[in-house]
Order: C-alpha cells, then structure tokens, then sequence
C-alpha cells in the first residue's frame, strides 16, 4: 500500500529534531489530541490498579511507558512495516477513571472506550492492571459483535471471584466468556504457568473452547509456527491482543504486580505479536507495568516496543518490499 498522500499523517518526533530526553511526553512524541476524530489507531492510556491483588503500581505503567517510548523510531527494520505512512495516529492521552470506586472505573472506561471506536479508530491502550479488558471488550462487543482474542499471560485470569469480588484483575476472561463477549473457540492463552489450586485454573478455559498454550510448550522454540496455526483457527472476523507484561519471565520484565519464573522471553512475545500480521485485529492492550518494581525501566521500554509492534500489524499498515 502507498504512503497516504490526500491528507497529513502524524509522524513521532524525529531524534535529530529534538533529544530524546526531551520533547513530549506521549506515546512515541507524537501529537496529541482530544478525541480519535480523524483517526486510524490511537494510543490511550489507562492509569487503574484498584483491581491488583499482589504488587501495585500498574496505575503508573501509561506515564512510565510513554516515557520509554521516545527511543522507538518509525520504521520497523525488521518487517520493514511503516505504520505512519498509512495510519493516522495520536496519543489521546488518559482515561480519567476514578481513583476510589472500581466499579465507577470499570463504567468509566466502558463508556470512554464506546466513544474511542465509534468512529472505527483502533486503540492500543497503556494499562493498567488486567482488569480493564473486561470493560473494553464490553465496548468492543457492542460494536463488532463476538470477538477473538489473543491472549499472552502468566495466568488465565478466569478466577470466578477473588476476596469475594467478580471483578478484579485475575477474573476479566471468565467474565468475558459469561457475557458471550468472545467466541471461545477463537481464543488464545499463550504463556500461562506457575502453581495455582486446582487443576480448573488452566481447564476452565480449555471448557470454553480456547486453546490454552502453557509456557513449558513454548521453551526453547520460536512461536513462529504456533502463530501460523492460531491464525489458521481464528481465521477472520474482530480480533483483539491482551498482553500482560507477566506473560514474559522476570528476567525480561520485573516490574508487574504477579511474576512467575519460567516465563516466555521477549523475542517470542514479538514473534506472537507479528505473527498476528493479517487478523482483523480491532483493539490492542499491555497491562500490568508496575514501575516501582522496574528500577532500570526495561519492563516500561519492552512494554512500549510491544504497543509499537502491536500497531505494525494493524490492518492497513504499509509494509515496503
């Protein structure tokens, strides 16, 4: 596909232009805008750990990750996609969720995301812990109907409450699959692992119709192969990509509210990102960046890479030969 030449397309702002160390502090340096009129894809931050059970600090990932993010340039060296020569893209900034309340929150973002799309723009949201899928897949369902899901994690998160509360950070897939918000068997667990309490944990969703893909099938192997099959399952249709930053070991990512050893490493989370290349893929997310646990700021850097990777497989990107 061509550049867009009928209209201006934002660009980040270059390094040779402004430090790196300066400038704004959006997602990539790019403009910023109010709303997501005249948008293809958005970046839209969502400040909310109210849902966390273990480590939190998750509300502070969307400012640490856009601050990470001034490294990243425009142009995809390696699958040589160019998402601003065809996509018209802006941080939209935050939602402004409330503080105290969870479930004011949770109707907070649902009504926010219900204006984002409304218009077809794709967000691609900085959380936040895992809670706020649920809200968003509500928005999403109400204009796309049952969506697929792509789903990288420690944990399935289909807890059927957690203190007593049903919604939370480890209960957003088992709310999502009740509410008949996706179509189980175009889902996706990849990564999950660690002890949990019952053998229900990993065959609840497996009850669903998702394939479940524990991290010990993916050790020492590129996903590559794997991404070709799942793509081939969930063939086309509204898809969405939930990435928990636990998804990958400690080693890679530290800072998030529930690590677990044994984890995927960063390549293979890109390489189940880009191997969604060709989905119908509607709305994206990386969650639970807990910066008080990222003394170095890799986990926020690796988080900003992927939102970066996630927006070069939007449909409509332009990829040069």
């Amino acid at each position: 596909m061509p550049p867009t030449e009928d209209k201006q397309l934002n660009q980040p702002l270059g390094g040779n232009e402004m430090p790196r160390f300066g400038g704004p502090a959006t997602m990539m340096r790019l403009p910023t805008q109010p709303d997501t009129q005249g948008l293809d894809a958005c970046f839209v931050g969502v400040p909310f750990d109210i849902g966390t059970s273990n480590r939190s600090g998750a509300r502070l990932g969307p400012r640490s990750i856009r601050a990470e993010s001034a490294l990243i340039r425009p142009y995809n060296m390696a699958t040589r996609a160019a998402p601003f020569d065809t996509l018209q893209v802006a941080d939209i900034g935050d939602v402004a969720i409330n503080t105290f309340n969870l479930a004011a929150s949770i109707a907070i973002i649902e009504e926010a995301y219900d204006g984002i799309i409304a218009n077809g723009c794709r967000p691609l949201t900085l959380g936040g812990d895992h809670t706020i899928v649920l809200p968003i897949m509500r928005a999403l369902h109400r204009k796309y109907g049952p969506l697929g899901i792509i789903h990288v994690d420690a944990h399935a998160d289909v807890n059927d409450h957690m203190f007593g509360e049903k919604i939370a950070h480890g209960t957003p897939f088992r709310r999502i699959a009740e509410e008949g918000l996706v179509d189980g068997k175009r889902v996706a667990q990849i990564g999950l692992r660690a002890t949990g309490y019952t053998a229900e944990d990993f065959d609840w969703p497996r009850s669903q119709g998702f394939r479940v893909v524990q991290a010990e099938d993916c050790w020492h192997k590129s996903l590559t192969p794997l991404m070709a099959k799942i793509r081939a399952e969930i063939g086309p249709g509204p898809v969405y990509i939930s990435f928990d930053i636990d998804g990958l070991d400690p080693a890679f990512a530290p800072g998030t509210g529930t690590p677990e050893i044994g984890g995927l490493t960063v390549m293979q989370g890109m390489e189940i990102i880009r191997g969604c290349r060709g989905l119908d893929i509607v709305g994206c997310d990386l969650v639970e960046v807990s910066p008080p646990y990222d003394v170095s700021g890799n986990t926020s850097l690796t988080a900003a890479n992927l939102l970066y990777e996630m927006l070069c497989v939007l449909p409509g990107v332009d990829y040069r030969n």
